[in-house]
């Protein structure tokens, strides 16, 4: 016995121990015949024997195919909920929104957050409340979604145009210079200022985004939420830690520098108008508007302003590639209607083409497959099952934009998705890569002028082509791992416009 390393069998006993308890447990709360079906669980693991932890949406949509619109599976010992398919989706958010309107309790967040999540993605009750209704209102004085912040994402436009200009139609990557472009929209709203490309610290930045975007998504981090219990043996988390510790640094320096020079008078940025409600809240017992507070927002909104924005482009360029018919029909629609004027908000609706082209890239990038982890604010009986108050709920978006029910091609990149037989562009109901109802997301107004000014703005002056020796045809269409579905990394070459 004395040569029992008893360390080592210690997170093995903790497993067992969690097993017996959700045993116990469920068998406390008596027999759920109407729960939503799914595959059998294994012991302790659940069913993480079947799922693809790079990809899990993958697994997921499978699974809905044998089990329907609305199933269970195990993410390690907890029973997860999965919404699936344009109906059931729409359904629980709309109808539904309030029971499905928590966020869920997931451990690399309540890590990252030092268990006490704040901000705005992913914070619960009263602090989401508040601090929603405040980003908004904030954010529509700056400027989001009036000519302020249009004349704004137009001078980044041509920041960027100048720098693809002087790379002279030789092969790039686009990665950094495409977020950069894009973070500084939203950074000139928080900060109230933008970054030179090639600065050190706002480089930096981005890397730091960029990286936990693509750990949290990760096989590790998967296993970590899991079995927060084994993470001195997976270690991803750390490096996400660490990246957090830096980019908190960051905007803690920046903060206190405005808060030496605020005005209440003149907020210079979204910053300065927290600093003021924070002055203005001192004397509550609340602490909504604490610098914690303040930290998480904005990182919050940094990193998702930044993420998606610029990633749904970058697919953008590659699909531009990949069909230079498509491309091809873009531009000719633009000179039509544009000529050699700057693209502004108002030519959208003469541009029916471009427009629906930009709606099916957003489809086809699919950019956060599974949304962002919900979970139930009390027990509830939804397409006659029986969902539990605090289950957490994932919400599968990418089940909905390749609908076979809602979309005649949904694996197939085609625009006529959004097109009428006349060729006039048409809404879809099952178009939902914001989502929808109450959790969704703040930033789309801005996001949706920024897509379309960026994606015209670059196609007016550029056709873009694979680099030599590279076939369009060959050009890989596979997402990259990560928490949203990026482009792999690709070059490209920028070539002017005659």
């Amino acid at each position: 016995m004395s040569g029992i390393d008893f360390s080592a069998l210690f997170p093995i006993l903790v497993l067992i121990l969690i097993f017996i308890l959700s045993i116990k447990i469920s068998m406390a709360k008596g027999p759920k015949q109407h729960s939503p079906p799914g595959p059998r669980p294994l012991p302790v693991v659940g069913n993480l024997h079947i799922l693809n932890l790079k990809r899990p949406y993958q697994t997921m949509l499978e699974l809905s195919q044998k089990y329907g619109s609305i199933y269970s599976i195990h993410m390690g010992p907890k029973k997860v909920v999965v919404l699936s398919g344009h109906e059931t989706v729409k359904d629980a958010l709309i109808n539904y929104g309030d029971q499905f309107g928590e966020r869920s309790q997931v451990p690399i967040f309540e890590r990252l957050f030092e268990g006490k999540v704040q901000g705005i993605a992913f914070s619960h009750g009263e602090t989401w409340k508040t601090m929603r209704r405040f980003s908004l209102t904030t954010l529509r004085n700056f400027g989001m979604g009036k000519r302020v912040i249009e004349d704004r994402i137009i001078e980044e436009c041509q920041h960027l145009i100048l720098n693809l200009e002087c790379q002279r139609g030789k092969p790039i990557e686009i990665r950094t210079i495409m977020n950069a472009s894009v973070a500084n929209v939203i950074v000139s709203v928080l900060l109230g200022k933008r970054f030179d490309y090639h600065d050190a610290q706002f480089l930096r930045l981005l890397t730091l985004i960029g990286e936990n975007m693509k750990l949290l998504g990760g096989p590790r981090i998967a296993l970590f939420n899991m079995f927060p219990v084994l993470g001195f043996l997976l270690k991803s988390h750390e490096t996400v830690l660490r990246n957090r510790d830096e980019l908190f640094s960051f905007v803690r320096m920046t903060f206190l520098r405005h808060r030496r020079t605020l005005d209440k008078n003149d907020p210079r940025s979204f910053i300065d108008a927290f600093l003021i409600r924070q002055q203005e809240e001192k004397d509550t017992s609340t602490d909504y508007f604490s610098d914690e507070n303040l930290v998480a927002l904005v990182t919050n909104l940094l990193a998702a302003g930044t993420e998606t924005t610029a990633s749904t482009l970058r697919w953008g360029i590659l699909l531009m590639m990949r069909y230079p018919e498509i491309q091809k029909k873009v531009c000719d629609e633009i000179a039509k209607v544009v000529g050699a004027a700057q693209p502004r908000i108002a030519h959208r609706t003469q541009m029916p083409y471009t427009d629906a082209v930009i709606h099916e890239i957003q489809r086809f990038a699919n950019i956060l497959p599974t949304g962002l982890p919900r979970a139930t604010t009390t027990d509830i009986i939804f397409k006659n099952y029986y969902i539990p108050k605090g289950t957490e709920v994932i919400i599968l978006l990418t089940s909905v934009l390749r609908d076979q029910t809602q979309w005649e091609k949904p694996d197939a990149f085609n625009p006529e998705h959004f097109l009428s037989s006349e060729g006039k562009f048409i809404k879809k109901e099952a178009f939902m890569p914001f989502s929808v109802g109450r959790r969704m997301c703040a930033g789309e107004s801005l996001a949706k002028m920024e897509l379309f000014l960026f994606f015209t703005s670059l196609l007016q002056k550029f056709t873009f082509q694979p680099p030599p020796g590279v076939c369009h045809l060959n050009l890989d269409l596979t997402p990259d791992m990560g928490f949203t579905t990026r482009p792999v990394p690709h070059e490209i070459c920028a070539l002017l416009r005659a």
